[in-house]
């Protein structure tokens, strides 16, 4: 499982099968197909200098929260998993179940946007994103910004807008900074809730 995720990463190595520790968890997470396989094996880890990161299990409920301080709206709706070069947040989302199983759900600190995406856990990491990764997880332009810091990002960073779109900010390179995570989405809750 996730062959096709790991070959689109180059995934040389991955953490030893391992069980993740699910105890903290909402079921929500265990419910929705391969979420215990895909961290067992993915947990923790960064892909291509920060195109696209796992959060680690422990982390998830603090995401969660963070997240619904931007979209206090979506109580009940957020289940962070992982996140992007962007700071956008990849969540799974109970209230839309199609064949058992949780969609997934993008949320956006630069644009004040969530953007409901139509694949369960495995299908948007084995199908979505190896065939369609411009409109997942923005490769091209994050391709454009890596030209400019080929030292790409840590864990802990983003490129954050500085102006954010919602306030008339540019889509373009010029108009992103290395900020921190946590930092970047506390500043854009504040803006897109006032």
């Amino acid at each position: 499982m996730f062959k096709n995720f790991s070959n689109f990463f180059s995934t040389v190595e991955v953490k030893n099968n391992r069980s993740p520790s699910i105890l903290s968890l909402d079921k929500i997470y265990s419910s929705a197909n391969g979420f215990l396989e895909f961290f067992s094996l993915y947990e923790g880890m960064t892909f291509q200098k920060g195109l696209y990161r796992i959060h680690n299990i422990k982390e998830m409920p603090k995401w969660n929260g963070i997240v619904t301080e931007a979209f206090p709206n979506l109580i009940g709706r957020i289940y962070c998993f992982s996140y992007d070069w962007l700071g956008r947040q990849f969540s799974l989302d109970p209230s839309r179940i199609v064949d058992g199983q949780p969609q997934i759900l993008l949320l956006e600190p630069g644009t004040g946007d969530a953007l409901e995406i139509p694949y369960n856990f495995i299908d948007f990491h084995e199908k979505e994103m190896p065939q369609f990764p411009d409109a997942c997880i923005a490769i091209e332009f994050f391709n454009e910004w890596l030209s400019l810091h080929p030292e790409g990002l840590k864990d802990n960073e983003c490129a954050g807008y500085k102006t954010p779109l919602f306030l008339g900010g540019v889509d373009d390179v010029e108009n992103l900074e290395k900020s921190d995570l946590d930092v970047y989405w506390s500043i854009c809750a504040r803006l897109i809730q006032g």
